[in-house]
């Protein structure tokens, strides 16, 4: 296992629109530094909604792209659902809330899955993009670092599975705004979720 590509932006302006974006990420060359707000020097536009501790690094594993890649009928390119990492032999279908990635010094801890926007499918020219995301149920991956580090493409990655109850990407992103039960809202507080969600299933308690 080991980084395919790190993927960075600058603002752009997306056809149609009045503002401007970060989710047009392109494969780097060489090494980059990864701290508590992610790729130093990435763009992150509109921080109400994306970036943040909880929202550093956005990662897709390589066995979910190949799979795009078929359903898309074209080569996938690093960067193209807005991803600042792609890492080599994952299936984000089985990846929990609370698994690890670790590289060098660099420690990411997943915290919650990709929500398709709006500005999501107007980056692939699709308007129904954000369901078809939806309905293919493999969204990616946020995590926050808890420990910095500089990452460069090609370095090894080791995965550790969370070691309490398991909270998968496609259960999360299934039930995120959902009313859940009280054993799954108690199990979803016992892992290290982002902290926004977080406070929505306290504020349900």
């Amino acid at each position: 296992m080991k980084i395919l590509a790190l993927c960075m932006g600058i603002p752009e302006r997306l056809a149609g629109k009045s503002y401007k974006t970060g989710i047009f990420k392109r494969a780097i060359n060489g090494a980059v530094m990864i701290d508590a707000e992610g790729l130093v020097g990435d763009a992150i536009c509109n921080r109400k909604h994306h970036g943040g501790v909880d929202q550093a690094v956005y990662i897709e594993g390589s066995l979910t792209l190949d799979w795009w890649s078929r359903e898309l009928g074209r080569p996938y390119e690093p960067g193209t659902f807005g991803e600042n990492m792609v890492i080599s032999g994952i299936d984000n279908r089985n990846i929990s809330v609370g698994d690890r990635f670790i590289s060098g010094d660099l420690i990411l801890e997943v915290t919650s899955c990709r929500i398709p926007c709006a500005t999501f499918a107007a980056k692939m020219n699709d308007p129904k993009f954000a369901k078809r995301y939806a309905v293919a149920a493999r969204p990616g991956i946020y995590c926050r670092v808890i420990k910095a580090g500089v990452a460069e493409a090609g370095m090894p990655v080791e995965h550790q599975a969370f070691v309490g109850e398991k909270i998968s990407m496609p259960e999360l992103m299934r039930t995120v705004g959902a009313r859940l039960s009280e054993p799954d809202q108690a199990r979803y507080l016992a892992s290290p979720i982002h902290h926004k969600l977080r406070a929505m299933l306290e504020a349900e308690t």
